[in-house]
């Protein structure tokens, strides 16, 4: 018979596992420090510092992959700055509305919907009328529409060159 029993484990809770720190490469590099010269002096910089200062200067010489991480670089540090400012007091918003006829005005003339029509005898602008054009869209919009005498005349005092609509009206 031999040393050990077959099929019995000569160490039976086998040997003890490592523990390794919750530390990974990348964070060993990162926290060695850099001697870098610039502008003739000497200054420490981190590793993480050091590329990314590496990056923004590559992306000054136009480098487009380094252009597209320190945008990102900037998005993550005003994210985080945006996190710790406090939040800024709202103003509360007023609406003010101002109804001024020459408002429309200016904005029926700028159409070309419209204009002022000089009176016959001062030659000062006086009302606003309709171009035909317009009034008579509008009259159509309206098949088979006939207007009264009074619609007629009003319609007619209100645009230029009234004699140029075609309208029905009651006998």
């Amino acid at each position: 018979m031999g040393r050990f029993v077959k099929g019995q484990s000569g160490n039976p809770k086998g040997r003890p596992r490592m523990r390794r720190p919750h530390v990974s490469a990348f964070d060993i590099i990162f926290d060695k420090r850099l001697t870098a010269t610039q502008n003739g002096v000497e200054r420490e910089l981190t590793v993480d510092e050091a590329l990314q200062l590496q990056t923004y200067q590559a992306a000054l010489k136009g480098s487009r992959m380094a252009v597209r991480a320190v945008l990102k670089m900037i998005e993550k540090r005003e994210l985080a700055l945006a996190k710790l400012a406090p939040p800024a007091a709202r103003k509360p918003i007023t609406v003010e509305r101002e109804y001024d006829t020459d408002n429309a005005d200016e904005a029926l003339q700028l159409l070309g919907l419209a204009s002022h029509i000089a009176d016959d005898v001062s030659g000062r602008e006086r009302r606003l009328k309709l171009e035909p054009w317009v009034t008579q869209l509008a009259v159509d919009r309206q098949r088979g529409l006939t207007l009264s005498t009074s619609d007629a005349t009003l319609l007619r005092n209100c645009t230029h060159s009234p004699e140029r609509l075609k309208l029905r009206e009651d006998p």
